[in-house]
């Protein structure tokens, strides 16, 4: 049978990893060693599988573990982290709005603007120091058709896409934690609403107008916009 050592490797992964690699998707909620056990279970898929349809989507290994990695660490042995990852890519069915018409003006025979909207990381986590933290990454991508006639009747379709990204991280601060307003304000890229009430809320919003160059720096902007709730509070 083709592929046969491969789906044996595949059958004794961790179930969330089987997820990944067939439905390019999981939702779960774990301690910080059911986490752990799952990024063992990643960490042998190059060594055991090589086949490209069965393959890793890249964000996984490369941004989702290592943000798992570093909330694992403030979680107490009782507390969870819920993730739910959508790494199908913008392109899976559900996430694309219905085509818009732009108003046009000869040459331009027609245009249109779509938007798809894929929320591809959600996490939430109860912290060792009572607070929950939550964080949304959701990746907005405009593509504009334009249909032209040129002056010798041949008619030409152009494409032009951009992406948004929008990064927000609400922390909820323990119960009877009082807030404190940071010695320096946040970056300028990064906007913060506080909410006062039984729990004092804080949410860091970012709004990033290009593609990170690397998954480096797709970790990097997580973590900074992470980083900003804390330090609201006086603990």
């Amino acid at each position: 049978m083709f592929w046969r050592k491969q789906k044996a490797a595949i059958a004794g992964f961790h179930p969330l990893h089987q997820a990944l690699i067939h439905e390019r998707a999981f939702s779960a909620t774990q301690p910080a060693a059911g986490w752990e056990a799952l990024a063992a279970s990643l960490n042998r898929h190059a060594g055991l599988v090589t086949r490209q349809k069965w393959a890793l989507p890249p964000r996984m290994l490369e941004v989702i573990v290592p943000l798992i990695a570093e909330i694992c660490t403030d979680l107490g042995r009782r507390d969870t982290l819920t993730v739910t990852a959508d790494l199908r890519g913008h392109e899976a069915p559900g996430k694309s709005h219905p085509p818009r018409d732009l108003p046009v003006r000869p040459p331009v025979k027609s245009a249109t603007d779509t938007w798809t909207v894929d929320p591809w990381l959600r996490l939430r986590a109860d912290l060792r120091d009572g607070s929950v933290l939550e964080v949304l990454v959701v990746d907005r991508l405009r593509t504009r058709r334009v249909t032209k006639r040129n002056p010798r009747g041949k008619t030409k379709i152009k494409r032009k896409t951009k992406q948004i990204q929008i990064i927000k991280v609400r922390r909820k601060l323990p119960p009877g934690v009082p807030g404190q307003r940071p010695a320096s304000r946040p970056p300028s890229w990064i906007r913060t609403v506080v909410r006062d009430g039984p729990r004092r809320s804080v949410t860091a919003a970012a709004k990033v107008d290009r593609r990170p160059q690397s998954h480096h720096e797709q970790v990097d902007w997580i973590l900074a916009v992470a980083t900003e709730p804390f330090r609201w509070s006086a603990r």
